[in-house]
């Protein structure tokens, strides 16, 4: 066993038998590299990264390789998902220096942890364009050995140049308004694929964030189109492979611009956001089949995803053992016609075979597919439907199972917090409201310390050692303040507070741009600074829309004022690159919106008082934010000095804390939370 052996993350663990001499990130790797005179290899990967595992196959477990490496290298292993930070910056230097990025990725550095060799997945004998990674080392140690002063310099120049970088946006811009979301729309249908959904070509990512502002600017202003480009994107999601027919939830990606074969891990943070997206399209719609996603998804990231303590695992892995002692990707997921009659019987297998898109053809490897929805199948036996459904899924469960990464990640739980609240509350189930409870006592009672500050992460219960980025802070304040919205609890707003005061006062520059780490976080070389949105909302987007929700809770200036001087970095981007701001671009709409503030006051357990509640929690207002508690409270201040009428639950309707006449028929609450211009302060 190396010195992995004591750490708490899955990805490094499965690392931890290996016959390389890896080394935990930190200080003692680079004493040892400086000890012993020899350049640093950082491998960044994580548990679900399919080439993560191919290069440790090919390369990591061989004895001869890990010899050399061992001999001329301290080789240093990190899990992005527990630092980001330093995933993000060695990436900057990555895709800088080669003009691409992933992971695996590997970097050389000196033992001062300057980058000067670049690179992703290295086979192990040079193939396809790539050199092996054998060459590679024994090429990098030469130029150490013979060309030191060179390979310094070259060090230190990039290093230098990856300090001086300006803001990934170049600046502070204007305030956001009507013509940047405009263009940024446009922006969006020029890159739209009308055929399939979604947009640009393959790989094809779920555009989350994305979604999320197409559908709050169709609230906020009507537009038919933007409705449109999410309700077609949506659907053709869920009927592709990137959908689980049989269990619900998203895989990553897909491979191709259809949505039929996905890369098949699944993430937290792609069923949490696409759980809300399909929720909120429901709200705005009414779709069958949005529902019926949103709920799928949720119960999936319980059934799946969920650990003893109340928190949500990472990830599930690609591969699987695919029955023959091969580890596989999608091997769990993927079906013949020959495997469905076995299960089902020659006629209920022809019948799934055409109902779920699989052919003797196949759409994945070796003739096996992908389940998928194909669009006319027309009208079926619902219920013949439901006992494929079920035996396949038996079946399915007799197959090796997929690995689990169940650290849970603040930052991912945050997301799935908000998206469980209003799922559950808008649908009736209080489970899933439950489990977001559940999700957000163990941040509070694990991750957060006596400071009121995060840790990224938690095993069995037992947080980890790496402080919280401004995702995790950001985040979490968003679950809990939906929380807060779900539940009436008032405690959840106070907590989100304390997490936004840190946002404050230790990610915020003066300029009010912010940064991913702390101000006393772990020096790099270089804070890193990103205001777009990858796979999850930028931190720095996350803040401002937590920040603007807490201001419209609370009647607080100073969150609003932070939150308006942190958009202004989606009027910089909002043209030019709308896909990668799309979170900012719905927190944007938001703002443009009030948000609207809806004060709900009358007794608990009174039908009246639940069903104001219920809907103003369905009001699709751009960023609403709810309050509800009895006449008298003041567990939120926006029900301060709210009475009841006549005795009677009442709701109020305010923007900034000034609020339209008090009604208790929920028909007029309704139209109250509709589309309608608002005549006060904008952004521009």
């Amino acid at each position: 066993m190396n010195r992995l052996a004591g750490v708490t993350s899955p990805y490094l663990l499965q690392h931890a038998d290996n016959p390389v001499d890896w080394w935990p990130w930190g200080e003692d790797a680079f004493g040892e590299a400086r000890k012993r005179g020899v350049p640093v290899l950082l491998s960044v990967g994580y548990s679900s990264c399919h080439w993560c595992h191919v290069m440790a196959r090919e390369s990591f477990e061989d004895e001869v390789t890990a010899g050399y490496l061992n001999e001329h290298f301290v080789a240093v292993k990190v899990d992005r998902e527990e630092r980001p930070d330093v995933d993000a910056v060695y990436m900057e230097a990555v895709q800088a220096a080669t003009g691409q990025g992933g992971w695996p990725m590997t970097v050389f550095l000196t033992p001062e942890a300057e980058p000067f060799y670049f690179g992703t997945y290295f086979p192990p004998r040079q193939q396809h364009g790539l050199p092996g990674f054998m060459d590679v080392l024994q090429g990098v140690a030469a130029a150490w050995r013979d060309r030191r002063d060179e390979v310094g310099e070259v060090a230190g120049r990039i290093t230098r140049e990856l300090a001086e970088r300006t803001s990934a946006y170049g600046g502070p811009a204007g305030p956001v308004g009507e013509r940047e979301l405009a263009a940024a729309l446009l922006g969006l249908t020029r890159g739209y694929d009308e055929r399939h959904g979604g947009f640009g070509g393959a790989p094809k990512f779920p555009p989350s964030m994305a979604l999320e502002f197409l559908l709050r600017h169709h609230a906020r202003t009507g537009a038919e189109g933007a409705l449109q480009m999410a309700r077609d994107t949506c659907e053709a999601m869920a009927r592709g492979g990137i959908y689980d027919q049989l269990a619900g939830g998203f895989a990553r990606y897909s491979v191709d611009r259809t949505w039929t074969v996905p890369h098949f891990e699944k993430m937290l943070y792609d069923n949490a956001l696409l759980t809300r997206v399909y929720a909120h399209l429901w709200r705005s719609t009414g779709s069958d089949l949005a529902r019926r996603v949103a709920l799928e998804t949720a119960d999936f990231m319980i059934t799946e995803l969920g650990t003893l303590e109340g928190g949500f695992a990472s990830a599930l892995d690609a591969d699987s053992d695919d029955g023959d002692g091969n580890h596989a990707e999608g091997a769990y997921y993927v079906w013949t016609p020959a495997q469905l009659a076995a299960e089902l019987g020659e006629s209920d297998g022809q019948f799934a075979a055409g109902y779920f898109g699989v052919t003797p053809e196949g759409t994945f490897d070796k003739g096996a597919s992908v389940l998928q929805l194909p669009q006319g199948n027309g009208v079926v036996d619902a219920d013949r439907v439901a006992s494929v459904r079920d035996r396949l899924l038996t079946a399915r469960a007799r197959r090796p199972r997929p690995g689990r990464d169940d650290k849970v990640v603040a930052a991912w739980n945050g997301l799935a917090i908000a998206a469980l609240a209003e799922t559950g509350a808008y649908f009736d189930r209080p489970d899933l409201v439950q489990a977001a409870v559940d999700a957000a006592d163990l941040l509070v009672r694990v991750h957060l310390d006596g400071r009121g500050r995060l840790f990224r992460t938690s095993r069995d219960g037992a947080a980890g050692v790496n402080a919280g980025v401004l995702e995790d802070y950001a985040d979490v304040a968003e679950g809990f303040l939906a929380l807060a919205s779900a539940t009436g609890e008032g405690v959840w707003l106070d907590f989100a507070g304390l997490l936004l005061d840190s946002v404050l006062r230790h990610f915020t520059a003066g300029d009010g741009t912010l940064y991913d780490t702390a101000d006393d976080a772990e020096a790099l070389i270089r804070r890193p600074q990103d205001p777009t949105d990858n796979a999850t909302p930028s931190g720095w987007t996350a803040a401002a829309g937590a920040l603007l929700s807490y201001a419209a809770h609370t009647g607080s200036e100073a969150h609003r004022d932070a939150a308006e001087r942190a958009l202004a970095v989606v009027s910089a981007l909002s043209a030019k690159a709308p896909r990668f701001v799309g979170w900012g671009l719905a927190v944007a709409e938001a703002a443009l919106d009030g948000p609207r503030e809806v004060a709900v006051v009358g007794a608990t357990g009174d039908p009246l008082t639940a069903e104001l509640h219920r809907t103003a929690l369905l009001g699709a207002a751009p960023g609403i934010v709810v309050a509800v508690g009895e006449e008298g409270s003041t567990e939120f201040p926006l029900l301060v000095d709210r009475p009841t009428r006549a005795g009677r639950a009442a709701a109020y309707v305010c923007r900034r804390f000034v609020c339209d006449a008090p009604t208790s028929d929920p028909r007029i609450l309704g139209s109250q939370l509709r589309t309608e211009p608002w005549p006060g302060p904008h952004l521009s």
